[in-house]
């Protein structure tokens, strides 16, 4: 097990492997909690809603599968979360803009994941469905990409960069 000394764990890197798992826990409950409130007021199934999460990895089976791929919808939730925190992480290592501006290259970052999850990475899963593109949807979903997923990145992976 790797151990780290005081002034590696206040900047060196343990400030990295923090940055990433706050980053990614802290986005990825956000957007899970906004998914889980856009359920409810549809009148829609929390557990439905994670089962079509998985459907991106096993298709219609999905839906199938009860408590098993609900909660491996979970994972797969935290587990995109995760990568999009890396994907900032290491853009940040290359591009200082990333830390010196936080807000703008959060808001900026939650509109290209949000393009990039519902242009290109849904339509290339498994899911059995299409992501909604009705000017409602659109502009609530990109909304949410930037205040739970976006901003939250960039400021946790700033505040452990400086």
């Amino acid at each position: 097990m790797e151990t780290f000394s005081a002034s590696e764990m206040a900047t060196g890197k343990s400030a990295d492997y923090r940055a990433i798992l706050f980053g990614g826990l802290i986005a990825g409950t956000l957007d899970l909690t906004s998914a889980f409130i856009v359920t409810a007021l549809r009148g829609g199934s929390h557990a439905r809603m994670l089962q079509g999460i998985a459907s991106g990895l096993l298709g219609a089976d999905s839906f199938t599968g009860g408590t098993a791929t609900a909660a491996l919808g979970v994972l797969l939730h935290f587990t995109i979360a995760f990568i999009w925190t890396i994907v900032f992480y290491l853009a940040s290592r290359k591009i200082k803009f990333l830390i010196d501006q936080p807000i703008v290259s959060g808001v900026l970052y939650g509109v290209v994941v949000y393009l990039l999850m519902y242009y290109v990475i849904v339509p290339l899963s498994a899911a059995p469905f299409q992501m909604p593109h009705t000017p409602d949807a659109i502009a609530r979903d990109v909304f949410i990409h930037i205040i739970c997923i976006g901003l939250p990145i960039a400021l946790v992976v700033r505040r452990y960069s400086k």
